[in-house]
């Protein structure tokens, strides 16, 4: 059977055995006209006055945005949100990118996710989660840091956060208050976000939303200097929009998770002894440490000792910025990563993407198919494959003729399961 999986921007075609399980998200077409729905969620918002009606014309406005590895339509939302505040000096505005701790995006880039009228006419500046001076200190979470948020999006006298809601490996659900945190906040604020604690807790996972840690600390640390508005959507798998969801943060990103959890949830009977997952195409999967999401997506459905496929261009390298191919360095084997990253005096950021990544490495052999080097992929202590098809011919020596195979064709965008108790 010929099965078409998302990788960069063109796709990829797999001649797949014809027992292979298909899983995907319900078909959701895009908007008629995306624009008219977006206008029409500014002005009927969820739980809060019209968009237009909360701004003063002499107010500061700062819209935060997700930054380049996600595929939000910031090209469509920023403009239409500019157009609806129409009676605000173009001045006054600043576009903040929600950098995390993920590198700062350039002008070029800047214009293919915002277009050259944004900007060449609206300030834009990149989240920097290292620089003390452009961050202020708000408090002190329950979770026992310090919270550090972006100046400019603390001192400014409106704030808008925009964002796509999908499923989220530790979160439940992205969008909504991860725009904010951990999209600006510090380093020192990321760090317990993002703590071994806090990522190995059970309940911090895919699609669930109850007790979660990691989702109960964003919405805390928005609480201190919260969002006036909030503009999500949701996308299919041609990142067009399917839903927008407007108005108060918390009620609009609950309204948008229950929206993309009835799309996206797929329980399945049983375990497969292989997993064949793509990373959603680009921009998701640019890199490595992003394709850890669709390696955990694999997770929730492969058997112990089975083998994860992950396709994931990698156009962006592992990458080279940040810790993550560094961690890899320090111990021998997943086993080892893990034991060294739970000890409570290992604290160095990226860690959580390899203590999730060696979590899913300790469960099953994980294989994956990119533009990287056998050396690099070797050096996350994963096996590169070339050849999808000649991989899953292998396999069956492994696993025998009746081999199962699962395939997440959008990678993280579906969640699958088997009986987890937490989705039902």
């Amino acid at each position: 059977m010929i099965t078409e999986i998302l990788y960069g921007k063109e796709g990829i075609s797999l001649d797949l055995p014809d027992n292979s399980f298909i899983i995907e998200p319900k078909n959701l077409s895009t908007l008629e006209d995306e624009k008219e729905a977006i206008r029409q969620a500014l002005r009927n918002p969820i739980g809060s006055t019209p968009l237009k009606e909360s701004v003063k014309s002499t107010d500061i406005v700062s819209i935060v945005i997700s930054d380049i590895t996600r595929p939000t339509p910031n090209h469509i939302l920023v403009p239409l949100l500019i157009e609806e505040l129409g009676h605000v000096p173009l001045e006054n505005f600043v576009i903040i990118n929600g950098t995390g701790t993920h590198r700062d995006q350039t002008r070029e880039e800047f214009v293919g996710m915002l277009g050259e009228w944004v900007v060449d006419n609206i300030r834009i500046i990149n989240n920097n989660c290292h620089d003390e001076e452009t961050l202020v200190n708000l408090g002190h979470s329950k979770y026992g840091c310090d919270v550090y948020l972006n100046k400019e999006y603390v001192e400014s006298d409106f704030r808008i956060v925009t964002g796509f809601i999908e499923p989220h490996f530790f979160a439940g659900f992205s969008g909504g208050p991860k725009g904010i945190m951990p999209g600006i906040a510090g380093i020192e604020t990321i760090m317990t976000f993002h703590n071994a604690r806090m990522i190995g807790d059970p309940l911090a996972t895919w699609g669930n939303m109850i007790n979660n840690p990691v989702q109960d600390m964003t919405r805390e640390i928005n609480g201190m200097c919260k969002p006036n508005f909030m503009l999500n959507v949701t996308l299919n798998r041609e990142k067009g929009i399917t839903a927008v969801f407007a108005g108060e943060l918390y009620e609009a990103h609950d309204l948008g998770c229950a929206f993309a959890k009835e799309h996206t949830m797929f329980r399945c009977d049983d375990r497969f002894d292989v997993v064949i997952a793509s990373n959603s195409g680009y921009p998701l999967d640019q890199n490595l440490y992003q394709a850890v999401k669709g390696m955990s997506a694999s997770h929730k459905i492969v058997k112990e000792g089975g083998s994860i496929i992950i396709a994931s261009e990698c156009s962006d390298g592992l990458p080279d910025h940040g810790n993550y191919s560094k961690i890899f360095e320090m111990a021998d084997t997943p086993q080892g990563l893990l034991d060294m990253i739970n000890n409570p005096d290992f604290k160095l950021f990226d860690q959580w993407q390899v203590q999730k990544q060696a979590v899913i490495q300790v469960w099953a052999d994980v294989y994956v198919y990119s533009e990287l080097t056998d050396e690099q992929v070797k050096g996350t202590m994963l096996k590169p494959t070339h050849d999808i098809e000649k991989t899953i011919e292998e396999l069956k020596e492994k696993y025998g003729a009746d081999m199962t195979i699962a395939v997440l064709p959008l990678g993280p965008l579906t969640i699958p399961y088997v009986e987890e108790k937490a989705f039902v």
